[in-house]
């Protein structure tokens, strides 16, 4: 349809008169959707949105949120404990920008995902000061197995990790109690013979209480183990944590901030608290 009466002096058509307001709206529509585009990749974004397993939450974090609000200060920082495979999932479905949590490669195969690993840490055992596993140095499979554990709720990583081993063992896990936080799993564990396997970093304040002990799995594979090949071919238990985004916000400046920070600090601060820390008989003591 015809928009202008061309004449000496164009004038609108019905069908111009029509689309002219309809014009106005896409027109200031059009620079709006470019004024977001250009802000965001100046920087200019509302909030960022993390999710990150509770040990890195309460360990490692909190000094890098610190600076990142001293350094963009107009941007909202959202921070969410969660395990490692629901934080994965929000990450893939949007609803978060940065996802700090144990590597799930299953999760991760993927294109647009950029992983990168923070450190890795063994699993240890947590149990009451006077519990009777208290007497060994290192644990073997052949005792741990007959003691009923506390682990993480279903969608933390370090259920399927722990299933697992116990699996490629030949072991009954004896799963009596579910939790998601490492205060109601020290409160449990002290109270008497349950213990739990936990990684390092989610042992700190655990190293510093009188009334629990931790110790070390021995790695040698129980005997009759189904499969004693793979025991072999990795003999300890331990997990491997990993900042995970995606390559599109690695382009938004304060995302690249964000992330820069963590790939420097959390290593440098999970290397100095394990680093500063010696596994003893009864329990864990600073190094003076």
């Amino acid at each position: 349809i015809s928009l202008f009466h061309r004449t000496a002096q164009a004038k609108l058509t019905v069908g111009g008169e029509r689309f002219l307001p309809r014009a106005r709206k896409i027109c200031q529509e059009w620079q709006q959707a470019t004024q977001e585009l250009a802000d965001l990749l100046a920087g200019k974004q509302p909030e960022l949105c993390v999710a990150a397993i509770h040990s890195v939450c309460a360990q490692y974090l909190p000094s890098v949120l610190q600076q990142f609000c001293r350094d963009y200060p107009a941007v909202q920082l959202r921070v969410t404990s969660l395990g490692s495979d629901r934080a994965l999932k929000v990450l893939r479905d949007g609803m978060v920008d940065v996802a700090i949590v144990m590597n799930n490669r299953f999760l991760t195969a993927s294109p647009d995902m950029v992983v990168d690993v923070l450190y890795n840490e063994r699993i240890e055992i947590l149990m009451a000061a006077n519990h009777p596993l208290t007497k060994y140095q290192q644990v073997p499979w052949s005792e741990l197995v007959h003691y009923p554990q506390v682990v993480f709720k279903d969608g933390y990583g370090m259920q399927r990790l722990v299933q697992e081993r116990f699996l490629r063992q030949g072991a009954n896990l004896q799963a009596v109690m579910e939790l998601n936080t490492l205060d109601a799993f020290r409160g449990v564990v002290r109270q008497g013979e349950l213990i739990a396997l936990l990684p390092q970093s989610a042992l700190v304040d655990a190293r510093q209480d009188a009334t629990l002990a931790i110790r070390v799995i021995d790695s040698t594979p129980a005997p009759g183990t189904p499969n004693l090949a793979d025991s072999l071919a990795d003999p300890s238990l331990s997990r491997q944590v990993v900042m995970v985004t995606t390559r599109d916000r690695l382009l938004i400046p304060p995302i690249q901030h964000f992330c820069q920070m963590v790939r420097e600090l959390v290593p440098m601060q999970f290397a100095g608290a394990i680093g500063n820390t010696i596994i003893c008989s009864d329990a864990s003591i600073p190094v003076n």
